[in-house]
């Protein structure tokens, strides 16, 4: 026999030698666990934990330029201080469009918020909706600064609305103001605006805000945008827009004229927030203006506020 007839013998039995030893010990090897998919976090076994993701963070309103291919796009790059000039912006749609169709919320078609990083300069207005979708409003702002304009609206055939934020600054010397400290009265033109109640953090709590002049009750609230107030939260720091909706509607035969107005505020975290309360009386619109922090705030010294409207803010 010659050398490659007997190497590859020696091969050929090698080989055996290797399936039988893997042969045997598949056989005495201890069975593998079944692989399980997790249960779910509601304890249904068998189905998949959800991918962290593909889970949506909710964040407060406000904070972003776009949402759900919506996008804010302010067209004027300035705010500028002093006399008013014209501010105009589009609202553009999933299709890259300017939006021209909206379902009225509390009385108008869109609500523009204004107001300064500082939490100052709050402004509260309603620009005019051009044919081509751009809305426009003469606006002035009292100081220079970073400014924050928030568009408040709900398109046409979508069930629920939004609010869009973006920043458009102010030029000039910029000096920041000092967040007033936490109150539970505030003073403007005249009246008196007590709050009642205490914001809760990652809840809904009530407030409400009791409107006196010269010592006594105003009970002959006029409605302002659906309400007898409209009430506007910001989160100190990012500016966060939260959602605040009155108890009540003028006419509902249960609602009355003042001096009490209710809403029910919802905040997502511990924090200080600014509140605007805008009311109608005399057939003139008013901002009180409070620093509320979560968990209450102690009685405080009123302080007042300034007057809606006194540096150059206004409603329209």
């Amino acid at each position: 026999m010659n050398t490659a007839i007997k190497l590859g013998g020696f091969g050929i039995g090698l080989a055996a030698v290797f399936a039988a030893a893997l042969g045997l010990g598949n056989a005495t090897a201890a069975p593998r666990p079944a692989t399980t998919t997790p249960a779910a976090h509601d304890g249904h076994a068998g189905s998949p934990a959800p991918d962290p993701a593909a889970v949506a963070v909710a964040l407060p309103a406000g904070l972003q330029v776009t949402q759900d291919g919506y996008r804010l796009t302010p067209l004027s790059r300035e705010l500028p201080p002093g006399a008013a000039q014209p501010f105009r912006f589009q609202i553009t749609g999933p299709d890259g469009k300017p939006v021209t169709r909206y379902t009225t919320s509390h009385d108008k078609d869109l609500h523009l918020i204004v107001v300064r990083r500082d939490l100052s300069g709050f402004q509260h207005v309603h620009p005019h909706l051009g044919a081509d979708g751009t809305w426009s409003i003469p606006l002035a702002v009292p100081a220079a600064g970073q400014y924050r304009v928030f568009a408040d609206f709900q398109p046409a055939g979508r069930p629920d609305g939004l609010t869009l934020g973006a920043d458009v600054p102010a030029p000039g010397d910029y000096r920041p103001t000092p967040l007033p400290g936490p109150a539970r009265t505030a003073t403007v033109d005249g009246y008196t605006v007590t709050l009642a109640g205490d914001l809760t953090a990652g809840g809904s709590s009530t407030l409400t805000l009791s409107v006196s002049r010269a010592g006594r009750p105003v009970t002959d609230l006029q409605p302002y945008l659906g309400a007898y107030g409209h009430l506007v939260a910001l989160r100190d720091g990012d500016l966060a827009y939260l959602h605040v909706h009155p108890d009540g509607t003028p006419g509902d035969g249960r609602t009355a004229a003042g001096p009490d107005v209710v809403f029910h505020a919802e905040v997502p975290s511990a924090g200080t927030y600014r509140l605007y309360l805008d009311f109608q009386h005399a057939g003139k619109v008013r901002t009180a203006e409070f620093t509320v922090a979560t968990g209450g705030v102690a009685p405080a010294a009123p302080q007042p506020s300034p007057a809606h409207g006194a540096d150059g803010h206004t409603h329209n």
